[in-house]
């Protein structure tokens, strides 16, 4: 007799094996005899939740009714008779199947012969032994649950598809409207029924709601959101009772069977008849939006004015305006502000919105450029105005400021300045300006730079004179002499490197003076600031004298600098700053020390340009070069587009940015490309212009593709990394093109900034690639090189080597942090050149930073 012992315990260990096996048999045999009975049970159900029955004839419903009942039963008992209960063999066999060797039918099995060898009877065991360990390793069977033999179009899908719909766009409470159209409920397959929707204002980005299937006591619905409601059956049967809307006067009947009202404030709201219903509105305001100035304006050097301001709303702010307005009381009434001033409308300025991210609340900065306003330099009231999307609008308090300007240093330009502003003032005080202008020329000796800006300056003041002896200027003659007087003030003070040392001369001893008086803690700081200004002025006129002279005498030999003091920039803004610290402490005798040691300094200084090497250019710094110039297309490519897509929003009923075009930081007209017309609209998408912006794109792209095949660092890292990063900016590129065919202008704006970000980050690679190379050579030829005996360094500190290369002996960019500094210095120029909002001689700068780097 067989030896069961180890098939005993093999299925006590396989028990839960087992009976998940047998489990999924039997939904095996169970979807393949069922499936058309549940696929036809789903179908009807989807149809019922969607409302199919309310909007059919009751024929059609219970016909339709009838054939799905009649298929249901013939499915039921058809999968009846062809299902067959799985038995527990059967579940075995199909986990013994699954098994190698069959091993549970192998523990079934006896010895057949031997049975008396003891050899045969070990030989017996172990061949059970090993059987039992393999049965001991098996896992449940997955079933088959493949239906696609027995449903080979898939309705058992169709029917689940609808199901889906079902649950997203109706209700399980339109199932119960079957029930109205039974036999003997006629009247009730007519009765009444209705439908309600609310949908909120679309800013608020919440969702519509079907009130059929709020079964709460209470409705929380946002400030402005539409109440639809429909009423169906008898008229009469059904009305409408609410008091959220507020409405006054005369009101449509409680019965119609279409009403539609806004929630404006919290109250009830009931249907009331047969199936009705009623509920408590929570109203959720919308307060309106909120905004303050933070701090008071501060001006660059060349006047540009930033004020900083936070606002903020329930769902974001949509707009806002900066009025500003002469602030008259705390005005210094003097001289040619003596007389009333002619009237003049506020200063009136688009707020700038962010671009991206959410404007629930954030902090932005106002920058605009008033220097050539009448009010510049007076004191002004600023008022901000914000609006939210559904037009209301919030306000902040008068802020009481300075509206900084440029200021003039230079004595003959700040009193044009001044003669300019009384002039705008009112025009009344032409006679006077003609007299203070004549002063100033009776004896120019040592006011001007030049004989030039004497006679345009005489011109001006005869032409004044001549308009007063006639009568008042006009309004077009007052636009005329100001801008002129404005066009020369700043000729006299930007001057040459002459005019740049005596504004520093001047600032050094307005400073000083001040000193000697003891002027406050305010006008000291002031005066630093401006003689730190006049001394960046000065030492960047003094770089492009020598430049200009290095261009003029190229064989001129290099300045010896062994015996000269050599100082950087880093050493005169620390004197700067010990002299500012020194008055703080109130050290004022050796504050006026310094002050001399520093203007001795500055009048020996002298700028030395070292002889570059003349020879080609290498094939690295010509793809630099090509790279940075296709950069510089594609930014100005993008602007164009930008531009366009601008251009189709600012439409004449949205003069509020089109006419001001100040709200983004850039007065209109600056920054356009010669050639354009800027007076004639975008247009729609698809216009002339995006055939003329895609062919420009393909042009750039396929020059691209020439530049990269004359990259250097072929095989290195950074060379390849290099490739794959231009890879990108022609993917991008190409994607740009397309849009721009499509007129899609958003998206082609989206592809060129990836391109123009993926070409950054290629001229950073290609940089690293040179970088490496060079420090490959320089570690072949140091030896050769030795050390040199004569070092040439100019005042900044560089080291001016025979090959052209800059250097400086300190090692100040050595770490392992410097070429992490070097990217975030790249970023962060890069970010600033893509800021709109700055004026346009500082991005112009930030171009030039870039095409260089």
């Amino acid at each position: 007799m067989a030896d069961q012992t180890h098939y005993t315990d093999t299925l006590r260990r396989l028990r839960w094996p087992l009976f998940l096996t047998f489990l999924g048999l039997l939904a095996e045999r169970l979807a393949r005899a069922f499936w058309p009975l549940w696929s036809i049970c789903i179908a009807a159900l989807a149809l019922l939740m969607l409302g199919v029955q309310d909007s059919a004839s009751v024929e059609v419903v219970w016909g339709f009714a009838a054939l799905s009942v009649i298929a249901a039963l013939w499915y039921l008992v058809r999968g009846a008779f062809r299902f067959r209960f799985p038995r527990r063999v059967e579940a075995l066999s199909r986990l013994d199947a699954s098994l190698k060797g069959h091993p549970l039918q192998a523990l079934r099995d006896s010895q057949a012969i031997g049975a008396d060898d003891a050899g045969s009877n070990a030989l017996w065991a172990a061949h059970q032994r090993r059987m039992a360990a393999r049965a001991a390793q098996a896992r449940a069977v997955e079933p088959d649950l493949r239906l696609s033999s027995r449903d080979p179009f898939g309705l058992r899908y169709v029917a689940l598809l609808g199901l889906m719909v079902a649950l997203l766009f109706g209700s399980f409470w339109r199932v119960g409207s079957v029930g109205g159209m039974a036999p003997g409920s006629a009247n009730a397959a007519a009765g009444p029924s209705w439908e309600g929707w609310m949908a909120p204002p679309a800013y608020t980005g919440l969702p519509t709601v079907y009130l059929s299937d709020i079964r709460d006591a209470t409705l929380t619905a946002p400030e402005g959101a539409l109440l639809t409601l429909r009423l169906y059956g008898p008229e009469g049967r059904l009305s409408v009772a609410e008091s959220v809307s507020g409405r006054i006067g005369e009101l449509p009947p409680a019965t119609s069977a279409a009403q539609e009202f806004s929630v404006m404030q919290p109250g009830e709201l009931s249907i009331d008849g047969p199936g009705g219903q009623a509920w408590q509105v929570a109203l959720i305001p919308d307060h309106a939006p909120e905004v303050s100035v933070d701090a008071p304006g501060e001006a660059t050097v060349d006047g540009q004015i930033s004020i900083p301001f936070t606002a903020r709303d329930d769902y974001g702010v949509e707009s806002g305006q900066a009025v500003i307005s002469l602030d008259l009381a705390a005005l210094d009434r003097r001289y040619g502000l003596a007389i009333d001033p002619e009237a003049r409308a506020p200063i009136e300025v688009a707020l700038p919105m962010p671009i991206s991210g959410s404007r629930s609340e954030f902090t932005e900065a106002l920058i605009e450029n008033f220097s050539q306003h009448p009010w510049a330099n007076m004191p002004v009231k600023v008022k901000l105005t914000v609006e939210d999307s559904r037009g209301q609008t919030g306000t902040s308090d008068d802020f009481a400021m300075m509206l900084d300007a440029r200021r003039f240093f230079d004595p003959v330009a700040s009193a044009l300045i001044e003669m300019r502003r009384d002039l705008l003032w009112n025009r009344d005080n032409a006679v006077r300006v003609a007299q203070v202008m004549r002063a100033i020329t009776w004896s120019p000796e040592g006011l001007f730079a030049s004989e030039t800006t004497y006679m345009r300056t005489r011109a001006l003041m005869r032409r004044i004179e001549a308009i007063s002896d006639y009568g008042r200027m006009s309004d077009v003659q007052v636009g005329e002499i100001t801008q002129a007087l404005w066009d020369l003030a700043v000729a006299l003070e930007e001057g040459d490197l002459d005019d740049a040392r005596a504004r520093m001369e001047r600032a050094q001893e307005r400073l000083s003076e001040a000193m000697r008086n003891g002027a406050s803690d305010q006008e000291i700081a002031k005066l630093m600031q401006e003689l730190r200004d006049a001394t960046q002025d000065y030492m960047r006129q003094l770089s492009q004298q020598a430049a200009r002279d290095s261009e003029q005498n190229p064989d001129q030999p290099a300045m010896n600098m062994d015996n000269a003091m050599q100082m950087n920039q880093d050493d005169l803004q620390r004197m700067m700053d010990r002299i500012q610290e020194l008055m703080e402490q109130g050290r004022m005798a050796e504050a006026q020390e310094a002050l001399q040691e520093l203007q001795k300094l500055l009048e020996n200084m002298q700028v030395t340009q070292g002889k570059g090497g003349q020879g080609q250019q290498s094939p690295g710094q010509q793809a630099m070069e090509g790279l940075s110039e296709t950069l510089r297309d594609q930014q100005g490519l993008s602007d164009e587009a930008f531009r366009e897509l601008q251009d189709q929003f600012n439409q004449p009923g949205q003069q509020g940015q089109g006419q001001q075009g100040q709200g983004e930081g850039q007065p209109q007209g600056e920054g356009q490309q010669p050639g354009q017309d800027r007076g004639q609209p975008g247009g729609q998408q698809g216009g002339p212009d995006a055939g003329t912006l895609a062919q420009r794109q393909q042009d750039l792209r396929q020059e691209l593709q020439r530049q990269r095949g004359n990259l250097p660092g072929e095989g290195s890292a950074e060379g390849r990394a290099a490739r794959e990063a231009l890879n990108d900016a022609d993917r991008a590129m190409r994607g740009a093109e397309d849009a721009l065919r499509d007129g899609d202008l958003a998206e082609a704006i989206d592809q060129q900034s990836q391109a123009m970000e993926a070409l950054r980050e290629g001229m950073r690679q290609v940089g690293e690639a040179m970088a490496e190379q060079d420090r490959q050579m320089a570690g072949q030829q140091g030896e050769a090189e030795g050390n040199t005996g004569g070092k040439t360094e100019d005042p900044l500190g560089r080291n001016a080597g025979t090959n052209g290369n800059l250097g400086n002996d300190r090692e100040m960019l050595q770490g392992e942090d410097v070429y992490r500094r070097a990217r975030d210095l790249l970023d962060e120029i890069r970010r600033r050149s893509g800021d709109t909002a700055r004026s346009e001689v500082e991005l112009e700068y930030l171009r030039r930073l870039l095409e260089r780097f």
